[in-house]
């Protein structure tokens, strides 16, 4: 069902706007109102990467007047595949000055506000007052439920996106749009269990398919904001790059919500990471007292060559990332071997068995197994291989 617009019209377009977004002003449903409407609004966009960055670069393009970047981060080569706001140059650069100097290069009517801070209860709130609508393109589950969260209490609507390998998924969460409209919390009560979905970091990402959600969340925001046609509220897009297949779900509100239901538990914002967990308990458990450091798993590694010390380094990650680098004498053993059981006939029993990944999220549950199976001297690697190439090996390349 259609919606009123967020934003009233602002006073007038100049000359030059007018020529600039003529394509718009010929649409009758947009025309001289709806245009002036999108001139008037304030957006703020939570991360300028691979969804942020077109969706930045569509909403300057289509004339919104005020655009918030919410970005702490830097740029880094292994962005340049998906996030089209960001060049060669700008590597090393922050993300925020970066995308925003990219958005005067495309619309030098719109003005841009950062805000270079990482988002957390203490600023979450400050940061989303004063905009009228939000477009999400956060990458983690903490982060997602926190802009919910927040927004809801602020009464603002935003517009979510998720991305992974070749599938992607958007909708509209506006509870303050009306009594049937759901939150995020209404199709997602509980987030899944740690280290059950995998981050685009660690499972990767289509970069074409940033642009193709990326789009379906400017093309919601435009709607919202000039109230025309019926926006994702109540619905799930759900996109498939591999067979190009859309499917829309409905998304009921859910009575028993803990936000925006009849009773609500969650009043104010709450520690979420530990609502999310990085990892697991058991994980966690392991990991205490049992986590080297890379510098210390060089020392061992040359020891081993000396003859002096014998153990297996095993390599829990997939095997195509094990092609992209690697920590020399590892052997490949992915996660999913140690969680089905079949990694413990593949190792031996009277070794000690060192374990690591990427960043050590997976390794550390991989850890929880081996203990579980009574390798009590089993130790993970902290920091994993992204360590190893920033403090051991920087020959190696990173993604």
């Amino acid at each position: 069902m259609p919606f009123p617009p967020l934003v009233e019209p602002a006073d007038e377009l100049t000359i030059d706007e007018v020529r600039r977004y003529s394509r718009h002003l010929i649409i009758p449903d947009v025309g001289m109102a709806g245009q002036k409407r999108l001139k008037n609004a304030k957006v703020l966009v939570i991360g300028a990467g691979g969804l942020g960055s077109p969706a930045l670069l569509y909403l300057a393009a289509a004339g919104v007047g005020t655009l918030g970047i919410a970005e702490f981060d830097e740029v880094d080569e292994s962005n340049l595949q998906r996030q089209i706001i960001h060049g060669q140059s700008d590597i090393g650069k922050s993300k925020a000055v970066s995308a925003k100097e990219s958005i005067a290069e495309a619309n030098p009517y719109v003005e841009v506000v950062l805000h270079e801070q990482r988002l957390d209860n203490d600023n979450v709130m400050d940061v989303f007052r004063g905009y009228d609508l939000i477009v999400d393109g956060t990458d983690n589950f903490a982060t997602r439920y926190m802009v919910n969260d927040a927004a809801y209490f602020l009464g603002i609507p935003y517009v979510w996106g998720s991305i992974y390998r070749f599938d992607g998924q958007a909708s509209v969460f506006a509870p303050t749009l009306g009594d049937e409209a759901p939150c995020y919390r209404c199709l997602y009560p509980e987030p899944p269990p740690p280290g059950m979905v995998p981050s685009c970091a660690e499972g990767g990402v289509l970069g074409v398919l940033c642009a193709s959600v990326g789009a379906i969340q400017v093309n919601e925001a435009i709607k919202l904001l000039t109230g025309v046609g019926d926006p994702l509220v109540g619905k799930l897009m759900i996109y498939d790059a591999l067979e190009m297949e859309y499917r829309k779900l409905k998304v009921r509100k859910d009575p028993n919500c803990a936000l925006c239901g009849a009773n609500p538990t969650v009043t104010g914002l709450i520690d979420y990471d530990a609502f999310c967990g990085a990892i697991s308990e058991d994980a966690a458990d392991a990991a205490a007292g049992s986590t080297i450091s890379v510098t210390q798993l060089e020392h061992m590694l040359k020891e081993r060559e000396n003859g002096e010390r014998d153990f297996v380094l095993v390599d829990v990650r997939e095997p195509n990332e094990y092609e992209i680098n690697k920590i020399p004498g590892s052997v490949l053993i992915p996660k999913g071997e140690f969680l089905n059981g079949n990694a413990l006939g593949q190792l031996p029993s009277d070794k000690q068995v060192v374990l690591h990944c990427k960043s050590g999220v997976r390794s550390a549950e991989a850890l929880a197994v081996l203990k579980g199976a009574g390798y009590a001297d089993a130790v993970h690697v902290g920091g994993g291989v992204v360590a190893w190439v920033n403090q051991v090996d920087p020959s190696q390349p990173s993604y």
